[in-house]
C-alpha cells in the first residue's frame, strides 16, 4: 500500500466548499472523480479540513492510499487536465504510509483580506470583504492580541453541539498579525487548529470592535460566556484563504 499527498490550490467562489455534500458541487468530489478517471477505480480523498462555500485555498493538503506505485508526474498532469481551471493540484508526493492529512497536522495558517476603500475594486470582489465603516486600525490590532494564546473558543465557533467544538473547544492561536495593504488589510492567523468558522467569527468581532460597535472589554466576557449567540456575526467567506498546513515530522519518500 502507498500513500500519496496532494497540495491543492483553488478559488472557492463557485463551489459549496471542500467537503462532499449532496446536491452541491464540492472540490473534494471533483478531485475524487478525476482520480477515479485516471486510476480506473474509486479512491477516498481525505483533506486536512473543510473550507466553506466561497473560501479559497493556496495550499490545501489531501491524501489517498493506493495499492500500486504511481507515476506522480503523469498523475499531476492528468489530474490538472481533468479539473476545472479554478482548481489546481500543485504537487503530488508519495509520503509515509502513516501520514494523515487531517490527523497529522501540527498547525494551520489562514489569511483574511479586507478592502477599506469607499469603492470596491471589481477585481477583488471575490477575494475580500468590503468594509464601508471607518476602522480604527490600532484598536483592531489591540483587539487581535486578546485572541492570542490558549482559550475556549466556544463563543467564536459554529455548531457548538457537534463535531470538534463539542469534543474540545479549546484551541491555541500562536499569532494574529494585522498587515496594512494597498486599500485595506490582511489579517494573518496561525494556530494549532481552528474550529468551524472560528477565523471568520473572530474577524467579524474585530471589525465590530474597531468600528466602535462593540467594546474591546467585551472580548474576555465572550470567552467566559461560551455562547456563540452573544458574539458578532461572521465575516463573509470570500475574504478567507487557507494558506498553509503544517505537519509533524513524518518521513517523506518524495
Amino acid at each position: 500500500m502507498h500513500c500519496y499527498k496532494l497540495t491543492i490550490a483553488y478559488d472557492g467562489t463557485h463551489y459549496s466548499g471542500w467537503q462532499i455534500q449532496p446536491n452541491a458541487i464540492a472540490i473534494q468530489q471533483l478531485i475524487q472523480d478525476a482520480l477515479k478517471t485516471v486510476l480506473k477505480e474509486q479512491v477516498v480523498l481525505i483533506g486536512s479540513g473543510r473550507t466553506d462555500a466561497g473560501v479559497h485555498a493556496k495550499a490545501q493538503i489531501a491524501h489517498f492510499k493506493w495499492t500500486g506505485q504511481l507515476d506522480i508526474s503523469k498523475l499531476l498532469i492528468s489530474l490538472n487536465g481533468l479539473l476545472p481551471h479554478d482548481i489546481r493540484v500543485l504537487k503530488v508526493e508519495e509520503t509515509d504510509i502513516d501520514f494523515h492529512s487531517q490527523y497529522s497536522t501540527s498547525g494551520k495558517e489562514y489569511h483574511y483580506f479586507i478592502h477599506l476603500e469607499p469603492v470596491m475594486d471589481p477585481f477583488k470582489r471575490n477575494y475580500c470583504w468590503h468594509v464601508r465603516r471607518k476602522i480604527d486600525i490600532p484598536l483592531l490590532k489591540a483587539a487581535a492580541q486578546l485572541f492570542i494564546g490558549k482559550h475556549d473558543f466556544t463563543s467564536f465557533a459554529n455548531e457548538q453541539h457537534a463535531g470538534s467544538v463539542a469534543k474540545n473547544p479549546v484551541r491555541t492561536i500562536y499569532r494574529i498579525d494585522v498587515c496594512e495593504t494597498d486599500g485595506g488589510l490582511r489579517i494573518e492567523f496561525e494556530g494549532e487548529g481552528f474550529l468551524y468558522k472560528m477565523v471568520r467569527n473572530i474577524v467579524g468581532m474585530l471589525i465590530d470592535v474597531s468600528s466602535g460597535r462593540r467594546p474591546i472589554e467585551g472580548i474576555p466576557v465572550l470567552f467566559a460566556a461560551k455562547d456563540r449567540r452573544q458574539a458578532s456575526m461572521a465575516a463573509p467567506s470570500q475574504g478567507l484563504f487557507l494558506v498553509k498546513v503544517n505537519y509533524k515530522e513524518i518521513g517523506n519518500r518524495a
